[in-house]
């Protein structure tokens, strides 16, 4: 397929975070871009005001009429369900293709680095596109986050390299022709698409596979994988070692396969945080990019929207927003949070996201909540799903073995939230709990 001959794109599910990406793209290199959602967000608004047309209703007439089958790609993403719209594409004969077909398309030209894993892409492909940009380099980041300083989940516009999420979610990263990747994590996750954990496994297998040389593969130490190890203290081909924290700095010196870079400084807490930075050091500098550059640019990542983001950051009160959605990264978060502020009172606020995911991890999310001095359970967010029986935030929370619990409702929360007495909060979750940050951020500050 020839983007070149393509004067339109459509995007159906322009919403999601990894479609918006693609739709800032298209505009930049001049096509008429125009989108579907479901509802407006404040990433919709974003895109609106960038000059991007969205609706919000399912209706045919919306569509252009200079959107012809012979000039326009239709874009959607697989979490969408029956449309009109849908429909009217199909049979009008138009190209339509998948989020990731259209990655795998744009970047098969160019040198591709990709980052997979369950858990950790958002961020170290975020930080790998900063140190790539920031060296100087003709890039474009793909990313599924809205990255702090550029206020954008797209980085940089170049042609001769590009940074993307490998996503596992329906196995779209076997669309992709990576030069260069890495694989964070393999949890089991996304079981409503994968069955079980062996076959998740096997997707990430084949991903890995794609990788033609495998110096160019970097993989978290202990993870069944062929390829260069990455790890903290351990004995890993890339190791971080010497780690202190100063004035809430991580800095830590790396020895690689030929050298030994001192005094790396990187300001996201967690060790989670400390390994993507690890795994994008690596991987620049196995692409050529200059120590110099990396650690530079390291010292000035300012993090991922709804990654660890410090909402209020004061001496005596903090509030942080986190988009975990699997106990792995609530496990991540809560590390963080006792690393930073050991010995005071944290009170979690979590949104289940899916029932699916909930059901399928139901002990393992009780366990990791039940960490925190104070747990507030959200109703499950359903996104694509329907209700399964039984399956409810209920359910749950009977679970949840800390005695300091409570299930919310959205439109008590925030009065729960004023008179906690709670010296560090952390909102959790990737639902629309993300769409309220801004109104507790507002009551807390008040």
């Amino acid at each position: 397929m020839n983007l070149g001959q393509i004067h339109n794109v459509y995007f159906i599910g322009i919403g999601g975070i990894g479609m918006s990406a693609l739709a800032r793209y298209f505009k930049y290199i001049g096509k008429k871009v125009i989108g579907y959602d479901k509802t407006p967000t404040m990433l919709t608004d974003d895109l609106i005001a960038s000059g991007i047309a969205i609706h919000f209703e399912d209706d045919i007439n919306c569509i252009p009429n200079d959107f012809q089958p012979e000039n326009t790609l239709v874009v959607y993403t697989p979490a969408i369900k029956q449309l009109a719209e849908w429909d009217y594409f199909k049979e009008k004969g138009f190209v339509i293709k998948k989020r990731a077909e259209v990655l795998g398309i744009i970047t098969k030209d160019t040198f591709c680095f990709a980052v997979a894993g369950t858990h950790g892409k958002t961020t170290t492909s975020s930080i790998l596109g900063h140190v790539l940009y920031e060296s100087g380099l003709d890039i474009t980041a793909f990313l599924g986050g809205i990255v702090e300083g550029y206020n954008s989940n797209l980085i940089g516009t170049g042609k001769t390299i590009t940074v993307v999420e490998a996503d596992e979610f329906d196995r779209s990263f076997l669309h992709l022709h990576p030069n260069i990747a890495c694989v964070t994590s393999m949890d089991a996750d996304h079981l409503d698409i994968y069955g079980d954990d062996a076959s998740i496994k096997a997707s990430f297998k084949e991903f890995a596979d794609k990788v033609e040389d495998k110096n160019n593969l970097f993989v978290i130490n202990g993870l069944p994988l062929d390829g260069i190890t990455v790890g903290v203290n351990d004995d890993s081909k890339f190791v971080a070692h010497n780690v202190r924290i100063i004035d809430g700095w991580y800095v830590f010196d790396v020895t690689t396969p030929v050298e030994e870079i001192k005094d790396v400084k990187f300001g996201l807490p967690g060790k989670h945080n400390l390994t993507n930075a690890l795994l994008a050091l690596a991987m620049a500098r196995t692409y050529g990019t200059p120590v110099d550059s990396i650690v530079n640019a390291l010292a000035t990542f300012k993090g991922v929207k709804r990654r660890f983001s410090f909402q209020i950051r004061k001496p005596d009160f903090v509030y942080i927003d986190d988009y975990a959605h699997h106990p792995t990264e609530i496990n991540a978060v809560h590390q963080a949070v006792r690393e930073l502020y050991p010995g005071k009172k944290v009170l979690a606020v979590f949104q289940p996201h899916l029932f699916s995911r909930t059901k399928d991890f139901a002990d393992e999310f009780a366990k990791s909540l039940s960490q925190f001095d104070e747990v507030l359970l959200m109703e499950i967010y359903p996104a694509r799903e329907l209700p399964m029986p039984g399956i409810t935030s209920q359910w749950l929370l009977d679970k949840i073995e800390n005695k300091n619990k409570k299930l919310v409702q959205k439109d008590e929360l925030i009065e729960l939230l004023q008179n906690t007495d709670a010296p560090v909060i952390v909102t959790i979750g990737a639902g629309d709990v993300g769409e309220m940050v801004p109104e507790i951020k507002k009551a807390l500050d008040a």
